[in-house]
Formats: structure tokens, C-alpha cells, sequence
């Protein structure tokens, strides 16, 4: 065999698979149960891989199962390394791998490196002394002469980001609990560290990562205050607006300039490896997409940034959205979004919009058409709204510490539903973690599949049309607009042009085709055809995609 031939019988690796891929989150503790304990397990992911191919998704994203004492349901890490014993073991996590490879699947697991557990290994050698070689791996403070904190910086989860440690006589950084630490990544230590643990899940097969609040990783090292938030400019996009963190500009705890040289170091790891891509999750409720555009902006930096402009509680109008690619363009012209209407941490977006289900048709066609990645979570496809967690049942320290104006993210992370003939959904043959919404059971898996006009028949039509079409994949924007109710944008790549126009309200709309001629399509997704004088009649929640022809 020549060396021509044999080059000819390599697998064609596609680099940029992340570009415009759909990515379905899962949520592993509700997702599959196979032992009867009532908490989902990896084993349960591979048993499901099937059906999460048959959505024609690309990759799978699963939220963190590392070994942890679960204060914050795995984002408080004790071993990085490491399978938690409720979610399985590292053979379980390679059972998964090869699963969806099988299928065509990538893999993307969550890092969480901002903060670890404060039972990690790291933070308790850390706090034993000030003299120990760990002694400044995380942020470790003197108090003020009067005994408070250093400075006025607050956490997401309620209260001071500072907790006093009698040990060192000294308080340290947490951004979120308690019992999460921050890092500090000032350290080169740390950093180094923390690319030896990525590189341990690279070298075990995964395909990518969802790094948790990217912007995060650094303090201010002088640790300034944050000046205050005028109320005019605060918004709910991260945290609820009973929460006084919305009463800072976070321009000190995190957000520092030294972030972009850590995440180069990071890509540059990932580039060791054939195909390996991530998604850095941008918690900023100002600067969110301007930090999209500095962190994904280039080559040599992360290949993609989470955007949380469609995860807010104001439901999206058609200016809203223009508005958002409008700033997207301004602050981050050569960055790449990922989009997401719900995720682990927000109400799901059916009710939190109040979507009709043709509302919820459309929201699903548009994701798919809009320029960026898209991530899809966990029952999503069914429609499922957010089930209603009685404060009995709750199990979210965030809603403990809010309720009852903020009720916490249970009810987006109740059990899926995957039969209706049992109570538990077919989640698990025990008490499940969370109880099962009866709301959700009818809307089950196995019943839509039955069901022709059931909206899991349309994600997998929306999602295939995108895969149809390179123009939605890869393909540049010409400007998205709102004419009232109707958002209008083009979507082209390599000679293929789309037209997209949506309804985004509950009656109907009128609406001028552009100059050309215009083969439309997408029918199977209700799309609408002109009337013979080029005019679209959209109804309610209408959409319409349109091939220009040469």
C-alpha cells in the first residue's frame, strides 16, 4: 500500500465538529437509575444512548458525576479524578464513552475548576497551616484590623463570599457555598494541576468540556471592593433579583484580564488531542457577551462560550432577540455562542415563557436556525414544563436559602420520564431522589413516540433540517431583524442562502418576502408559504425558511 492509499483510508477527523453542533445536556442524577437507589447513574446514560442518537444530536454533555459530598449536587469536587459511587465508577464512565461512539456521540463532561469541595484533599491540606506547600492554592485572606472581611464582595448563594477559618486565623473566597472554596489560580501550581486533571479525562476518551463559570477562575489579586450596581442596570440573568448579589458591578471577584492567558494555556492542551473542543459557561449579567467575544475570539483561545441572554426570565419578543445579535456582532463579531433556552439551573423555558405548545414548536425550529451552537436539556424534547416542587421535597440549597421568592432549581431537575406506566416515569425502581411530576408522566417518552404529532417528533425534524442545511451549521448572518412580531435573518454558507422568518407571538402577522426568487422549505416544521403577491401570512407562532434560488 502506498503511503497515498493509506492516507486515503484514514479517518477524516473534523475539527470543527462543535461549530454549530447540537449538544444534549444531561443532568446524571435524573436521568437513569439502574441500581434502585433513586439517583440516575452512568450506567443509565449508556443504557439510554440509543434514544438520546435517535434526536440526532452530536454530542452529549453530562454535569458533573466526580466523587463529591454533594452540597451543591457535584459542583463541590473532592476528587477530579474520580467516579462518585452513586453515579458508578471510572469503568461505568468508559462504558459511557464507548456508547456513544458507537452512535456517533461526542462526549463533553462539566469541569468544575473555579472552587473545589472543602473536602478535597487540596483545600485540606490548605487549611491546616500557613506554611504548608498548599498553603496558597486557594484565597486565603487577613481580616480587616476590626475582624470583618477583606472587602465587600458577596456570594451567589446568599451572604459574604468570605468565611472565617479559626485554623489560619484567616477568611477564604467562595463564590458560591460555604463549602466551595475558590481557587487561586495566580497560582501556577494550580494551574498546572488543574490541566493534569483535564488531561486525565482527555486521555480516557472524552471529546470536550463544559467549563462551569469560566469568567470565574481569578480574584483581583489586591481583592478591591466592587463598586456598586446601579439599580437601573441590575437584571436576574444569573442570580434572582431578591438575591443582593445584583446589587455589585463584579468587576473584582471575577472577570480579571489574567483569565485570558489561563484559557490559552488550556486550548493549547486541547489541541494535543485530535478534535477535542469546549464551552466555557459566561456568568456575567452586564458583560456576559463581551466576555463571550474576548474568551472565544481567535484560535489560540476556548472554542465556544455558553450564553445565558436566552436562559432569562423575560420571555423572548422578536426585538429582544435582534437585540441580542446586534450586541453579539458589536462586542463579538468573531466569537462563537452556544445557545440554550434551559438548562440545570433555571426554570424550564415552557413555563417560564408560558409557551402554548406551537410556541414551543417554533422556539425549537428557531434554536436550530439561529448562528452559534445549541444545547438541548434533558427533556426538553417532550415539552416538559417546570414541575412543581413541594418545600418538603426540595433538596437545592439555593431555594432553601431564597424560598419562597426564589423556589430554587428542583423543578427543572426532577426525574426524566420515560414510561408512564409506573409512578416513577421509568426513572427507577426506587424512591427517587426528587419526586416524579404527575404533570410530566403523560408527556413521557414512550407515549410521544406513539404519538405522530407529539413535540419530540418535531425536535427531531427541527434538528434534522439543521443537519440538512450547512447554512444553519456553519453559515454566516445576514442581520437579524424585528419587524414587530416577526424576527427576519439570512443564514449563508458555500452558496447555499437561507431566509428565516418567525413569528414570535399569539396572532397573526404579515410580512414582505425579500427581493429574489425563493424556494421555501421546512414544511414538515409548518413552515408558511407566500401568497401570489410575495406577501407571508404568518399565522400565530408561524415560521418560514426559504432556499434562494440562482
Amino acid at each position: 500500500m502506498t503511503k497515498m492509499e493509506h492516507h486515503l483510508h484514514l479517518p477524516v477527523i473534523d475539527k470543527d465538529w462543535w461549530r454549530g453542533a447540537v449538544i444534549y445536556q444531561i443532568y446524571p442524577r435524573s436521568f437513569q437509575d439502574t441500581n434502585g437507589d433513586g439517583i440516575g447513574d452512568l450506567i443509565g446514560i449508556a443504557q439510554r444512548m440509543s434514544y438520546i442518537a435517535s434526536l440526532g444530536v452530536d454530542a452529549i454533555w453530562i454535569s458533573p458525576f466526580f466523587t463529591s459530598p454533594m452540597k451543591d449536587f457535584g459542583y463541590d469536587v473532592s476528587d477530579y479524578c474520580d467516579v462518585d459511587p452513586m453515579f458508578g465508577t471510572l469503568a461505568d464512565f468508559d462504558v459511557v464513552v464507548e456508547a456513544a461512539h458507537q452512535f456517533g456521540l461526542k462526549v463533553m463532561i462539566d469541569l468544575v475548576l473555579s472552587h473545589t469541595s472543602d473536602q478535597h484533599p487540596w483545600f485540606v491540606e490548605s487549611q491546616s497551616n500557613r506554611t504548608n506547600p498548599k498553603a496558597d492554592w486557594y484565597v486565603w485572606s487577613d481580616p480587616k484590623p476590626d475582624g470583618t472581611p477583606p472587602n465587600n464582595w458577596l456570594s451567589i448563594f446568599g451572604g459574604p463570599a468570605w468565611q472565617w477559618d479559626p485554623g489560619r486565623e484567616q477568611y477564604y473566597l467562595h463564590n458560591f457555598l460555604v463549602e466551595q472554596p475558590d481557587l487561586n489560580f495566580h497560582n501556577e501550581d494550580v494551574q498546572n494541576a488543574i490541566l493534569a486533571t483535564t488531561r486525565f479525562w482527555l486521555d480516557r476518551g472524552v471529546d470536550g468540556f463544559r467549563l462551569d463559570t469560566i469568567n470565574f477562575y481569578f480574584a483581583d489579586k489586591e481583592l478591591r471592593d466592587n463598586p456598586a450596581l446601579p439599580p437601573e442596570r441590575r437584571n436576574a440573568n444569573i442570580a434572582p433579583s431578591v438575591n443582593p448579589y445584583n446589587h455589585q458591578e463584579h468587576i473584582y471577584s471575577k472577570n480579571q484580564p489574567e483569565n485570558l492567558a489561563f484559557l490559552k494555556r488550556f486550548r493549547a492542551l486541547l489541541d494535543e488531542y485530535p478534535a477535542a473542543a469546549c464551552v466555557g459557561e459566561v456568568g456575567d449579567a452586564q458583560r456576559g457577551l463581551e466576555l463571550l467575544g474576548e474568551y472565544t475570539s481567535g484560535p489560540e483561545m476556548v472554542h465556544m462560550c455558553y450564553a445565558f441572554e436566552f436562559l432569562a426570565k423575560t420571555k423572548l419578543d422578536a426585538t429582544r432577540v435582534a437585540q441580542v445579535f446586534d450586541e453579539l456582532g458589536r462586542v463579538a463579531r468573531d466569537g462563537w455562542p452556544c445557545w440554550a433556552f434551559s438548562n440545570h439551573d433555571v426554570e424550564r423555558h415552557t413555563s417560564r415563557w408560558d409557551l402554548p405548545p406551537a410556541a414551543q414548536r417554533m422556539f425549537a425550529t428557531l434554536i436550530m436556525c439561529l448562528r452559534g451552537s445549541a444545547c438541548l436539556y434533558q427533556g426538553e424534547e417532550l415539552g416538559l414544563p417546570e414541575a412543581d416542587v413541594a418545600f418538603e421535597d426540595l433538596q437545592d440549597p439555593y431555594g432553601k436559602e431564597f424560598w419562597p421568592e426564589f423556589k430554587g432549581r428542583d423543578g427543572c431537575r426532577t426525574p426524566m420520564v420515560w414510561e408512564a406506566s409506573n409512578q416513577n416515569g421509568g426513572f427507577s425502581e426506587g424512591f427517587p431522589w426528587l419526586p416524579v411530576s404527575h404533570d410530566h408522566l403523560n408527556r413521557a417518552v414512550a407515549l410521544q413516540e406513539e404519538d405522530p404529532g407529539a413535540i419530540l417528533h418535531h425536535y427531531r425534524r427541527a434538528i434534522a433540517f439543521r443537519k440538512d442545511h450547512p447554512s444553519l451549521i456553519k453559515g454566516e448572518h445576514g442581520g437579524v431583524f424585528a419587524y414587530g412580531d416577526v424576527l427576519q435573518f439570512t443564514r449563508t454558507h458555500e452558496g447555499e442562502t437561507m431566509f428565516c422568518a418567525f413569528n414570535l407571538s399569539d396572532t397573526p402577522s404579515l410580512h414582505g418576502m425579500p427581493p429574489g426568487d425563493w424556494l421555501t422549505i421546512g414544511h414538515e416544521l409548518g413552515g408558511a408559504t407566500p401568497s401570489p403577491d410575495f406577501k407571508l401570512h404568518l399565522g400565530p407562532w408561524q415560521v418560514c425558511l426559504a432556499l434562494k434560488q440562482d
